[in-house]
């Protein structure tokens, strides 16, 4: 490892870190070490790990703020979830289900970003933050006004915005399903999320964005987030680069939006507020803008605190508020930062990048 490059090293002890810790988590369910609540939280981590990835593909390596990265989780929660629901008798194999239902919500995951970035990569800073809020409360609020269900005749989809209607509009058959109750969000799915493919999707996605990063396209993208001016002077596309990376992120969080949707036979649309969002950010934040490894190591971290700290019934919160800004105070002192540095790979001599 020591001919390799300090970035390609980094990366590939991460990568190496999640498939021990893929395994590890594998044997101890099979040995069944952990409980049912602990492997309960194994998927919604992954999917939380996707989130950080993806968000900070915008945020840490874009430089763009995004607080509506929520609202591309619950298109490909719901749209996964219809996909997987209307598949059921046509393909009832789980895996092949859950891979279409993924692929499908991260495409139009992926289309709703296309075109929301359309108005909003013309702003910057809290402009674009703004209009992205919105951009997610909007999505939360479609969604609530679907009613969808499934038939042998095909899909059945009433747009009830006006709130009179119904399941009983849908005009289902005598075998068909009721997908989507509107304000009552998705009920009666079939649960088929699993942890390995959590992990599979985490690794795809650091592959995609490491791959991103480092090549010219990524080059491309840091150079307008350091200096727009001098990359536009320099001939790069600014809007079509930034596009390239909000895409690549809405669709990431669309797809683990999907296995998210597919992990509870019920789950609502309100899920995915601005809360949502805030804590992904959060995420991002604390594992530092840009670094990857610290994304995923702050996701688990932070997600798993409030399950762990339950015990302390009223003092949880307060105990979780206090550990983010204890962990803020630290990541930002120079005195720490000096103390971590120390324990760095490869940052010996003229490893320097």
């Amino acid at each position: 490892m020591k001919n390799l490059k300090p970035h390609t090293r980094r990366n590939l002890i991460t990568f190496i870190g999640l498939a021990v810790v893929w395994i590890v988590v594998t044997v101890l369910r099979g040995q069944g070490v952990l409980g049912r609540s602990a492997s309960g939280l194994l998927v919604p981590i992954c999917c939380y790990v996707v989130m950080a990835l993806s968000l900070n593909l915008t945020v840490g390596i874009m430089g763009e703020l995004s607080l509506g990265h929520a609202g591309f989780m619950g298109i490909g929660a719901f749209t996964g979830i219809i996909v997987s629901q209307s598949l059921m008798r046509a393909v009832p194999s789980v895996p092949l289900r859950l891979i279409a239902a993924m692929l499908v919500g991260a495409v139009f995951a992926g289309i709703f970003g296309f075109l929301i970035g359309i108005p909003v990569l013309r702003l910057r800073g809290d402009y674009l933050a703004i209009v992205t809020l919105a951009f997610g409360e909007i999505i939360k609020e479609l969604i609530t006004c679907l009613l969808v269900g499934v038939d042998e005749h095909g899909l059945h989809i009433i747009f009830n915005y006006k709130g009179l209607k119904g399941v009983e509009d849908l005009h289902l058959s005598e075998t068909g399903q009721v997908i989507i109750k509107g304000a009552q969000g998705a009920t009666g799915t079939q649960p088929i999320a699993t942890f390995n493919a959590g992990m599979i999707l985490i690794f795809l996605t650091l592959f995609i964005i490491l791959n991103v990063i480092y090549s010219r396209t990524g080059r491309a993208i840091m150079a307008i987030r350091d200096n727009r001016i001098a990359a536009e002077s320099v001939g790069i596309e600014i809007t079509r680069h930034k596009m390239i990376a909000f895409v690549m992120s809405a669709a990431m969080a669309g797809a683990a939006g999907a296995l998210y949707g597919l992990n509870y036979s019920n789950l609502v649309a309100a899920k995915f507020d601005f809360n949502t969002s805030i804590l992904v950010l959060v995420f991002v934040v604390l594992g530092g803008l840009g670094n990857m490894r610290g994304s995923i190591i702050a996701a688990v971290l932070l997600y798993v605190l409030p399950e762990a700290l339950r015990s302390m019934h009223d003092y949880r919160m307060l105990i979780y508020a206090v550990v983010l800004i204890a962990v803020m105070l630290a990541t930002n002192s120079p005195i720490a930062q000096s103390f971590f540095a120390r324990f760095r790979f490869g940052r010996k001599g003229g490893d320097e990048e």
